[in-house]
């Protein structure tokens, strides 16, 4: 059997990780062939295809980004795009696919497996939220990142006496924002799945500077306050329809200083969150999914996801592009309130 192998989507601490596992034990187990398609979807309409061998994934396991390369490609917005890929598929002969990605990725998949091509997917992003599994890989180094950079800006809020703003990644979910600021010590943490009333951030500011300590307020980049108004900078598009996020922590900053009449400034983490090399915990979680996965190609168990729950790997059907992400549930947001101002 040959296997394609793509990774789609943003680049996240471990995508190499899953390549090297599901090409070892393919080769050495099953002996299936394999192929890497360059770029996600785009390698897959374009026919770009390279070799995918054993020789090819040595030393690749503590890497940041993909030896593949990613992109964000929907192949449903290319004309013809759903044909070009399965003549692709035909062309180089591959009989199955080991997608790797995030929620919009594997919405692709889902589809496609509707139309008929044999894959199997694995889970990726550092926000977390993909559905049915209860950790994806990556978000422990992006948190890992966050939590570093929060101990960091105490320092120095401490020895200005401002309050410091930490915009994290995280559209439609607050997990890297909740778990990073609680364990960089946060005195404020907004999330995108509950609009904040800016009053009341402005009050545990207050509230902190009456301690003679400086506030730490981390963000996730998709959090939005209670008027509902999402603050943008940038308000293109990608091919999946989402708005390029950013500025939620400039406006948070510059409404703190003008209500409070204290000196306030942002830190923007963005990208540095999902680059480098990924932690222990992630190489760890990328290794079995990439395993499973190969599990799954072999048992012709396709149109489905690898998956954590608890500490098992199991297989989900893969999630449709229009099933709601994983979020941060409201009951365990409030846990850590007494933490806040």
């Amino acid at each position: 059997m040959r296997v394609g192998v793509l990774t789609g989507g943003g680049d996240c601490p471990g995508l190499n990780a899953v390549i090297r596992s599901v090409v070892r034990k393919g080769v050495q187990e099953y002996a299936f062939d394999f192929v890497g398609l360059r770029d996600g979807w785009l390698g897959a309409l374009r026919n770009d295809v390279v070799p995918l061998d054993i020789a090819d994934v040595r030393g690749i396991l503590p890497l940041g980004g993909t030896i593949l390369g990613s992109s964000r490609t929907n192949p449903f917005k290319h004309e013809n795009g759903v044909r070009r890929i399965q003549e692709t598929l035909a062309a180089r002969g591959i009989d199955a696919l080991v997608v790797i990605g995030g929620e919009d990725t594997l919405g692709v998949a889902a589809e496609l497996s509707r139309q008929g091509i044999h894959l199997v997917g694995v889970p990726k992003t550092i926000d977390n939220d993909v559905p049915g599994t209860d950790y994806t890989f990556g978000f422990d180094t992006a948190v890992g990142i966050a939590t570093e950079a929060i101990d960091r800006l105490h320092t120095t809020a401490e020895s200005h006496r401002r309050t410091l703003v930490v915009e994290v990644m995280g559209r439609h979910s607050g997990w890297i924002a909740l778990h990073a600021g609680v364990a960089g010590g946060a005195n404020v943490i907004l999330i995108p799945e509950r609009p904040f009333d800016i009053d009341q951030v402005c009050a545990w500011v207050k509230s902190r500077f009456k301690f003679n300590y400086a506030p730490i307020v981390v963000a996730a980049e998709g959090a939005v306050p209670q008027e509902g108004q999402m603050i943008l900078k940038d308000r293109s598009l990608d091919e999946y329809g989402h708005v390029r996020l950013s500025g939620v922590g400039e406006w948070l900053a510059q409404e703190i200083s003008r209500r409070t009449g204290t000196d306030a400034r942002t830190t923007v983490l963005g990208y540095i969150q999902r680059g480098g090399t990924p932690s222990a915990f992630d190489r760890w979680l990328a290794t079995r999914f990439g395993l499973h996965a190969v599990d799954a190609v072999r048992d012709g168990d396709f149109g489905t996801m690898t998956a954590l729950r608890g500490t098992d790997i199991i297989r989900v059907p893969l999630p449709d592009a229009g099933t709601r992400t994983r979020v941060v549930d409201q009951s365990l947001y409030a846990e850590f309130g007494v933490f806040f101002g």
